[in-house]
């Protein structure tokens, strides 16, 4: 009987080691079959790639980026006896007052942000401090609902980005600004205005950084080639043409000007002749970047593009050369001045100075309406509306900026008629913007050749590779010779005509001045567009520079508004050695202004 009930143990012991080897099987079984979540090997590291800067011909970054941070803290975990001491330590390291730093721990149990503009310079320092905190205690624990001990701390967090300005308004508006969005949480900013917003596409991050690999016991990444990496890749760096120092002391002229004129605007170009590169490109109504108000706004449009107007005798040069390139006049031949008074149809056209008989050239020398609208008949309405297209108007004039106007002339039907070609000849009845006038110039200073404007000078990427900008073939508009000539007539009307105050002793200076009256509501009003555009050029440089004086108050004539500028832009160039007068010009020159003393 005892034998039996041991052998029984025996075999009860037996199956249940045999019951428990098959759910073991079972186990391993399914476990092999069905899907696991397996605990992760392998960590992911990521940073983000930032939008690229915007910097200047000499070199110094106009615009940048910044990266952001938050600092986030769980009230929980701050010891009650140590709060103050957290306040206190927090608001050295952060900048932020002691009563802010209270006011926010105290909206709320849990996590609660005390930051979101930290820069990375006080990034480092919280990261820091974050530690010394620990080490001291002010940190403690706390059992959340599920019983799980947690100790968060503070936390020091990339949040997104800011575009910086260091030079705050210079080179507004023409830099444009940008605007904020949020993508996953991350701040971004995207160009919504001037260069920022053309080159917003080359600006934007390309690609962050990421590394997935397999992590140590201490959770750092060991890279092999197992190792899945995506470097970074930032947005490229735009370089402009225009060197900080010009564009300052430019600026500088057109405000001194514009509050001696009470002027609303005061716009002025320069642009190398021979490649179109635009060296400076100033307003007298710039804003800050990094803080736009309210009365900012007015201010915030390229209005060297985005601004079109009615151009004055400025066109009058267009008009002469169409008509001397064609053979259609000779600079010499005889004109009727009318005294000053000519009545054309309905309409009387006047001159401020009244001539009898004038050669023609002398008609843009001495600005005279009565005689260019007499020397336009002789061009048909294709002829006047195609020669226009071709020096530019109405077409995009190419310049490397967003929201360009183009303006508007007669159609060839309404050239054909004597009275639209009289009035558009001396630059009333069409519409151009600045820069379109400054590239139209630029032929009579380049060989008869239309370039466009360009702004930048290149791209370039993280590691220095030069993305160059894509250049347009000029496109020959006049003949050389023709261009020739009517350089000759500008320089003439710098010293014997309406721009004699652009004058500089040892340059060639050429240019044409221009008023027009404004209209406001369908009609013409006691306000004025003043305009010089011309050229300065010495023995090895040669620019074009373009002024245009918006509404001036005090005075309205264009050789008393615009051509003070363009003569001040020009003496800065001079002292910034961009343009050398002729030693033997000067001298030559000032022997014969100077008297000779008699013994």
């Amino acid at each position: 009987m005892r034998h039996t009930n041991k052998s029984k143990k025996i075999l009860a012991l037996f199956l249940v080691l045999i019951f428990g080897f098959v759910i073991f099987l079972a186990v391993m079984l399914y476990t092999a079959i069905h899907d696991r979540d397996i605990p992760s090997i392998y960590s992911e590291d990521t940073a983000k790639a930032q939008r690229g800067s915007i910097i200047s011909a000499d070199g110094y970054h106009i615009a940048t980026t910044q990266k952001l941070y938050k600092a986030v803290v769980n009230t929980r975990n701050i010891d009650p006896e140590k709060e103050e001491l957290f306040v206190q330590l927090f608001s050295i390291y952060s900048g932020i007052e002691p009563s802010k730093i209270r006011q926010r721990l105290h909206t709320r149990k849990g996590s609660v942000t005390l930051s979101y503009h930290i820069s990375p310079k006080e990034a480092m320092y919280l990261k820091t401090l974050a530690f010394e905190l620990r080490r001291l205690g002010v940190f403690v624990e706390y059992e959340n609902r599920k019983g799980d001990r947690i100790l968060q701390g503070l936390n020091i967090i990339e949040s997104g980005e800011a575009r910086t300005y260091p030079y705050g308004k210079l080179l507004t508006p023409l830099l444009g600004y940008p605007r904020k969005i949020e993508e996953e949480g991350y701040t971004r900013v995207y160009g919504i205005k001037g260069l920022e917003k053309f080159f917003n596409e080359e600006l934007n991050p390309q690609q962050n950084k990421t590394q997935k690999a397999l992590r140590d016991v201490n959770g750092y990444l060991i890279l092999n080639k197992q190792s899945d990496i995506k470097k970074q890749i930032n947005g490229l760096t735009v370089k402009l043409n225009i060197p900080i120092t010009l564009q300052t002391r430019v600026e500088a002229v057109t405000d001194r000007i514009k509050e001696q004129l009470q002027a609303d605007e005061i716009i002025a170009t320069v642009m190398d002749s021979d490649t179109g590169k635009i060296i400076a490109l100033a307003s007298s109504n710039r804003f800050n970047p990094n803080h736009i108000r309210q009365e900012d706004y007015p201010s915030l449009n390229t209005n060297a593009i985005e601004y079109s107007y009615e151009p004055g005798s400025v066109i009058k040069p267009i008009i002469f050369a169409l008509l001397l390139d064609r053979g259609l006049i000779n600079p010499y031949d005889m004109v009727n001045g009318h005294n000053g008074r000519m009545i054309m149809g309905r309409k009387t056209i006047v001159d401020e100075h009244p001539f009898h008989m004038i050669s023609a050239e002398d008609v843009l020398v001495h600005s005279s309406n009565i005689g260019i609208a007499q020397l336009a008949q002789k061009l048909n309405g294709v002829e006047f509306t195609e020669g226009l297209k071709r020096f530019g108007f109405t077409h995009f004039s190419g310049i490397d900026l967003p929201y360009e106007k183009r303006g508007s002339i007669p159609s060839s039907a309404q050239l054909d008629n004597y009275l639209y070609k009289a009035i558009t000849s001396y630059g009333y009845g069409m519409r151009a913007n600045a820069i379109q006038l400054v590239k139209a110039f630029n032929v009579f200073n380049n060989g008869g050749k239309l370039i466009n404007p360009m702004v930048v000078e290149a791209l370039y990427d993280d590691n220095g590779k030069v993305i160059p900008m894509q250049i347009q073939t000029p496109t020959q508009v006049i003949s050389p010779a023709t261009a020739e000539r009517m350089k000759q007539i500008l320089i003439k009307t710098v010293n014997e005509g309406t721009g004699v105050g652009a004058k500089t002793l040892g340059l060639e200076i050429g240019g044409k001045t221009g008023t027009a009256h404004i209209a406001k509501k369908g009609k013409y009003v006691n306000s004025y567009h003043t305009s010089f555009i011309g050229f300065a050029n010495d023995a090895t440089h040669k620019y074009t520079i373009g002024i245009a004086v918006i509404e001036p108050r005090t005075v309205y004539f264009a050789a008393i508004t615009a051509v003070p500028v363009f003569k001040g832009i020009v003496d800065v160039m001079i002292e910034e050695k961009m343009l050398k007068p002729d030693p033997a010009a000067v001298a030559a020159a000032t022997a014969d202004i100077v008297p000779k003393h008699n013994p």
